[in-house]
């Protein structure tokens, strides 16, 4: 606007106001509506991101925070959770040992994961249950240190653990393996300033599966393929219900300050990668570049976030 000067809130207000309800909103309806979609500029004027609190886990001292399971951020939390009842360090770091205890946690995070995840706004996810240190005690006697799960073991039962009642549900039935190719994705950000401040994201969205918008440049995100056609499932998908999405950026904090924001791309190797950033950083005392640096291992034991699920 030639000649008026905003202040900074204002003229953030301007510009999303201008995407999510002006020209490009506009530009964005049409264009989706030509090419058979079903998002519309009023879908985009009704949008706004909600300020929800975190999860968060405690280990060995650390406070480890990530984001509810609308998306994958709980996974992390929950294998730290069943993790911190082995001595990881004195196994050794990425001996066979411990990269076993590693990987079957992680398994056991993406199984309830299959079974439980979904929007919280549409489904009751036991979500303090998952993360409550003895049903991570009920994962660990379940976890054969001798031998690995020879693919994605049946979920826990979490209900026990959380502060309601079980509800009604459909019964699980274990997922069929399908062959698909695995597909990489996403971006990872974060910022930390003299005061401390710490900022944390995961901006990332794909842009082989979409076409870009004539005139505009980016894409319309194709999150929505995260979530699934089953309407049992707790991440079926639902009319202005969020996908459950693999971006999952975290935060570690200790005595109220900030340790480190972390992050990483990935698809379903996110929390997996996190998982050993923090045991590499905690539990062997890297400095942050080494503990980046240092091999990984992944499992793939669950149905990918992706479809078709590899």
């Amino acid at each position: 606007a030639g000649n008026l000067h905003f202040g900074r809130e204002a003229a953030i207000q301007a510009a999303r106001d201008r995407f999510y309800r002006g020209d490009i909103a506009e530009r964005i309806g049409k264009f989706v509506a030509a090419e058979g979609g079903f998002l519309t500029r009023d879908d985009l004027a009704r949008f706004s991101v909600d300020v929800e609190a975190p999860v968060r886990t405690t280990y060995r001292g650390y406070d480890v925070f990530g984001c509810g399971p609308w998306c994958q951020g709980p996974v992390a939390l929950e294998t730290l959770a069943i993790l911190e009842g082995y001595d990881l360090r004195a196994l050794g770091h990425n001996s066979a040992p411990a990269l076993h205890l590693i990987l079957e946690a992680l398994k056991a995070a993406f199984a309830d994961r299959e079974r439980f995840y979904g929007d919280p706004t549409f489904v009751d996810v036991p979500i303090d249950g998952l993360l409550h240190p003895e049903y991570a005690a009920t994962w660990r006697n379940r976890i054969d240190r001798e031998r690995a799960a020879p693919g994605m073991p049946a979920p826990g039962d979490p209900w026990p653990f959380a502060a309601r009642s079980r509800p009604d549900a459909a019964p699980f039935l274990p997922p069929q393996p399908l062959a698909a190719p695995v597909k990489a994705d996403t971006s990872y950000l974060c910022v930390v300033d003299e005061a401390g401040n710490a900022f944390s994201a995961t901006p990332s969205d794909g842009v082989g599966a979409s076409p870009v918008v004539p005139g505009l440049g980016f894409v319309v995100s194709d999150r929505g393929v995260q979530s699934r056609l089953d309407p049992a499932h707790p991440s079926a998908i639902a009319p202005g219900k969020r996908p459950r999405l693999t971006p999952n950026p975290g935060l570690i904090m200790r005595n109220g300050r900030v340790v480190a924001p972390y992050g990483t791309p990935g698809g379903d190797v996110q929390p997996q990668a996190m998982v050993q950033f923090v045991v590499n950083l905690i539990d062997f005392g890297m400095d942050p570049q080494a503990a980046i640096e240092a091999p990984r291992v992944a499992t793939y034991s669950f149905p990918g976030s992706f479809h078709p699920h590899a």
